[in-house]
């Protein structure tokens, strides 16, 4: 019963409180909310002290016009009853003294934090005062006047929170209707002792409706504005963080952005694009280059970049060679845009400059040093191999060397030149990519092409090899010839880093909108190590048998299929076997 009793007393309290939190208390989750709320209470703080005034003005002139009473009586006074006459003076005196106790409150730090209660105790220490003052005396007091000025004035000053309006006006009227029903009081006027009549009833309620409808409606235009003022406050701090974010993006951007117009002059540029000229501020690139024309070393570069542009919309990798400030000569790739607007009439061009000349010099290093390669291993191996080949086909008795040592003799120069090959593909390959001839390719010819090559070695390796690539595939998008080189070096992979009687599995399934291919065995696997760097240049398993490798194969599988879009990588462990796989994308034509 105990716990039941405290249930049923905490049930009211509670409600009571929650409704407390939610007239007076701003919600935490909703930010704008809470902000809003701080400023309406900031609004009331401040208008509750020009209120405070105007009340004080008020009580005083009635307070003097009593003290003149005094003295000198109105004739208009009276007709009031003798109770009212003679103690008015010290009801307006108590009012008065209250409202400065209410001044001295409002500078407090109870008075600014929490304006709502200061509201309320202002209103009834007037509304409610003379009220009490009268009950003790023995009457109700319909104090007409009083309170349309104190609603009236209220609603004016302090048009938000329409709870508290309400609350100040229904704690009066519940007062007087409640407190002098109860008490069985009169009124002291003669002619109308009751406490209420029907055209009393009918103004009051009026009066209350009128001032808290517009209070009402003056706190949701109140809000709206608010609202609206910190969303477009929101999204001008997120239009500042954003332009300070691309302005350092700009300004600290490695390349050159620029924005041009169509008659030959920049209209903006960064500090790299000045560094790039050869200049230290931005300003002396868009005021010294009137004609961008003279810029290149080639005049006819400008003619062509706009051509391009007309046709196309858009450039990417426009390679040039230009004058910098003190007349070196650089090389620049530009990638760049045209931006139009709804008319499709050109307003200007966008894009990126790069300086390519450390690129253009190793470039031309290169190329060097792949003549060298040709000329200093190449032909000489193709030499020898020329030769032992004329040996090997002469007959036994004429040469003094066994048929089997001239065969090993030729696989060594034949491997030799496979290595020189590789490695000036691989390095073609990461300064230019792979070149790339496709086609709708069926991926079984691909496959059965690259075992047939394969099937002397994996005889040689005792290796058993299933495929089950199917016929019924759809095409795919890519060069064969590259295609073949990738199944064919997964193989010899395989091969070369395990032991003889390997068993291999090529498999393809469809995925979405790619073929998944699969090149899988039963050998000893691979580490979570060395798989990470399984596709570097140059790296060699440890497990691997034939000294003669450089590294070459899996990184020239993965330049061939990240040239056609795809991916490629290696699900493996030591001891379980390894699964190199693979995508494409499957042809549409």
């Amino acid at each position: 019963m105990g716990k039941v009793a405290r249930m049923l007393i905490a049930t009211p309290f509670t409600t009571a409180q929650s409704w407390w939190r939610r007239t007076f208390s701003a919600p935490t989750a909703d930010k704008i909310a809470t902000l809003y709320k701080d400023w309406r209470n900031r609004f009331l703080w401040q208008r509750l002290r020009l209120w405070l005034w105007l009340a004080l003005i008020c009580l005083l002139s009635f307070t003097l016009r009593d003290i003149y009473g005094l003295f000198f009586p109105f004739h208009e006074l009276q007709k009031l009853p003798d109770v009212i006459r003679t103690q008015r003076l010290v009801i307006n005196i108590a009012m008065l003294l209250s409202v400065l106790v209410w001044f001295a409150l409002h500078k407090t730090k109870l008075g600014r934090h929490r304006p709502d209660l200061l509201f309320l105790g202002s209103s009834w220490s007037i509304s409610l005062g003379s009220q009490l003052f009268a009950t003790l005396t023995g009457f109700a007091l319909p104090d007409t006047i009083g309170w349309s000025l104190l609603f009236l004035s209220q609603a004016v000053l302090m048009p938000v929170c329409w709870i508290l309006h309400l609350l100040t006006q229904a704690s009066v009227l519940i007062y007087y209707f409640g407190v002098n029903t109860a008490l069985g009081l009169k009124t002291p006027i003669p002619d109308h002792p009751e406490i209420y009549n029907i055209t009393f009833i009918l103004y009051i309620f009026w009066f209350c409706i009128i001032c808290n409808i517009g209070v009402y409606l003056y706190d949701r235009l109140q809000r709206s504005e608010f609202y609206a003022r910190q969303e477009v406050e929101s999204a001008y701090q997120k239009l500042k963080v954003a332009e300070a974010k691309y302005r350092s993006i700009f300004e600290n951007a490695v390349e050159g952005i620029f924005q041009s117009s169509p008659d030959g002059r920049y209209i903006t540029a960064n500090p790299a694009l000045a560094r790039i000229y050869g200049y230290s501020l931005v300003e002396e690139v868009t005021v010294n280059f009137t004609d961008i024309e003279q810029l290149y070393v080639d005049p006819n570069r400008r003619a062509e970049f706009v051509r391009l542009m007309e046709k196309y919309g858009s450039i990417s990798e426009f390679e040039s060679q230009i004058y910098r400030r003190d007349g070196s000569i650089v090389w620049i790739s530009e990638k760049a845009y045209a931006v139009r607007d709804e008319q499709g009439k050109l307003l200007y061009y966008e894009g990126l400059i790069e300086d390519i000349t450390q690129r253009k010099q190793t470039e031309e290093e290169l190329r060097i040093f792949f003549h060298a390669v040709s000329h200093d291993l190449r032909n000489p191996v193709l030499g020898t191999l020329m030769v032992l080949k004329n040996l090997l086909a002469r007959s036994e008795e004429n040469i003094a060397v066994s048929r089997s040592i001239l065969e090993r003799m030729i696989q060594s120069s034949d491997r030799q030149l496979n290595l020189i090959n590789s490695l000036m593909e691989a390095h073609v390959s990461e300064l230019q990519g792979i070149a790339l001839q496709r086609q709708p390719v069926q991926l079984l010819t691909v496959v059965q092409a690259a075992i047939a090559d394969l099937e002397p070695l994996l005889a040689q390796n005792q290796a058993k090899l299933t495929n089950l690539v199917s016929a019924d595939l759809p095409l795919v998008d890519a060069d064969p010839t590259q295609l073949w080189r990738v199944f064919s070096n997964l193989i010899v992979n395989a091969l070369k880093h395990n032991p003889p009687g390997l068993l291999l599995i090529i498999n393809a399934i469809r995925k979405d909108d790619n073929i998944y291919c699969t090149v899988s065995d039963n050998g000893v696997g691979i580490s979570p190590e060395q798989s990470a760097r399984l596709f570097d240049l140059y790296f060699r398993g440890a497990s691997i048998r034939n000294s003669v490798s450089l590294g070459l194969g899996l990184y020239l599988c993965k330049q061939i299929i990240n040239a056609h879009g795809g991916e490629i990588g290696v699900n493996s462990s030591l001891d379980a076997g390894a699964t190199f796989w693979f995508t494409l994308d499957i042809s549409r034509n």
